[in-house]
């Protein structure tokens, strides 16, 4: 929902980061210029700084516009704002450099002025944005541009809504009444109740309501008609909310077909650009990792010949996206019994050939045990330090698998590929993963099978970088590996 409240904030957010990005320009010039002996690389007069960078900023505010920084979604999540800002302050620097170079103009009068320019733009719009955050929440408290709520609708979605806008002062909305089954009302929360939409749409005015969220259309037309027709005499804002998750994740388009609004919804927004830009991506980065870790991996493969006879890798046929068959590789960390292919073999079948019928049962729950015997000593290592699947990058750098996506499957786990769950067959399988990062080998089988959907269902450029550190830290700290 984008309302006319968060398009003012979004326009002061634009007014007054033009004026920080000139104070941040005018502080790196004036620290650099007048508080530093050094001889400078060229006699560039304040005014003819000013005057350039005041032709820049507007430049600068487009790329802050285009990162998303102006937009709810962006602004109401702290550190994905604080990324953003980092990603185009660094641009924003790259721009003039650029057209110091393009124009041969002289804009800074020393290197250390980009420098500067550069950390004084990222933490002084990061304060300053910190700074309009706090006041915002003040004015919420205080009753100031928030928005009086009813809430129409009979599914969980209703009360998710409810809970989530709760909190005023970080939502800027308050829920004034509900209108649906009494079993609904979240507990706690002290609302007037309506078990009729009708009553209440009777009182909107008496209520003070401003807005109108609907969660469900009702299977008469006439009574949805009456709920937008309340909304638009009374000249409020009316939004629609489906209630069924896959309605709105994925990626939706909104068009005119016939004369009719129609909504086109994808499995993913994993389509056209946004699977463009992950592969292009995940090559680039899977090169320069193979590059760096070309020594550490001839290191493994003398110590494997070493301490862990027998073939170097284990390769296993996995299924990915569309459930196009590859094969997997990773460092071999077991010992298996004789006669068995350690590169097909039915985990199941093994355990009860070792009579060990209890792991059997575990792995066919759980598609994974806790303790499994062939895993030897060096595999041991390998596994709790993660270096195991470093040979995945190979994967990566073919097109097999993405840095990030869900885990790929075994072939036996098609069947899994059922209802819901046949979306995770619509994106490309990771080395790592949402579930790697919340919780790893601790979650449950179901808990990363929705994790999983959220991601296919919720994919941003942005949440592979936070997954790709988050995974950093996971395997530093050595949590949940096995």
């Amino acid at each position: 929902m984008r309302s006319r409240n968060s398009k003012f904030y979004s326009l002061i957010l634009i007014i007054i980061d033009t004026f920080v990005l000139l104070a941040a320009f005018s502080l790196a010039y004036i620290l650099r210029v007048r508080y530093d002996p050094r001889p400078l690389l060229a006699n560039v007069h304040a005014y003819d700084y000013l005057y350039a960078f005041l032709l820049i900023i507007p430049f600068w505010i487009l790329i802050f516009a285009v990162l998303g920084l102006y937009k709810p979604s962006t602004y109401n999540r702290r550190l994905i704002e604080w990324a953003k800002i980092g990603v185009g302050s660094f641009i924003g620097i790259l721009l003039v450099i650029g057209w110091q170079y393009v124009s041969g103009q002289d804009i800074f009068p020393a290197r250390l002025v980009a420098v500067y320019s550069l950390v004084a733009s990222f933490i002084l719009i990061m304060l300053e944005r910190e700074l309009l955050r706090y006041v915002r929440s003040l004015m919420f408290r205080y009753g100031k541009g928030v928005k009086r709520v009813l809430i129409i609708g009979a599914s969980s979605a209703t009360i998710d809504i409810a809970l989530n806008l709760a909190d005023t002062t970080k939502s800027g909305y308050e829920i004034v009444a509900i209108a649906g089954p009494k079993k609904l009302m979240p507990e706690g929360l002290h609302v007037h109740h309506y078990s009729l939409v009708e009553a209440a749409l009777r009182d909107i005015e008496m209520n003070g309501i401003n807005t109108i969220i609907q969660t469900d259309l009702y299977d008469a037309a006439d009574r949805n008609q009456k709920i937008l027709s309340a909304a638009q005499t009374h000249h409020i804002e009316y939004s629609f909310i489906p209630g069924e998750a896959e309605f709105y994740s994925g990626k939706n388009t909104v068009d005119v077909f016939l004369g009719y609004p129609m909504i086109t919804i994808y499995q993913t927004p994993l389509v056209g650009w946004g699977a463009i830009l992950k592969r292009i991506f995940d090559f680039i980065v899977s090169l320069i990792l193979v590059i760096i870790l070309s020594p550490l991996f001839i290191v493994i493969i003398i110590l494997q010949k070493i301490l862990n006879p027998g073939t170097i890798l284990y390769k296993n046929e996995r299924l990915s996206r569309f459930s196009k068959q590859i094969y997997l590789y990773k460092f071999r960390s077991m010992t298996h019994l004789p006669g068995w292919d350690s590169n097909n073999v039915d985990d199941a079948a093994e355990y009860r050939a070792m009579d060990r019928e209890d792991l059997a049962i575990e792995y066919e729950k759980n598609h994974k045990v806790t303790n499994d015997p062939r895993v030897n000593k060096f595999g041991h290592f390998l596994r709790a330090t993660s270096i195991d699947e470093l040979p995945q990058i190979f994967n990566v750098l073919k097109g097999d698998l993405s840095l990030v996506g869900p885990r790929p499957i075994l072939p036996q786990e098609a069947g899994l590929a059922k209802g819901r769950t046949a979306l995770l067959h619509s994106v490309k399988s990771g080395v790592t993963g949402l579930w790697q990062v919340s919780g790893r080998n601790e979650l449950s089988f179901e808990e990363r099978i929705e994790l999983e959907l959220f991601y296919a269902q919720n994919w941003t450029f942005w949440l592979d970088i936070k997954i790709l550190f988050k995974t950093i830290l996971v395997v530093l700290k050595r949590s949940g590996a096995k």
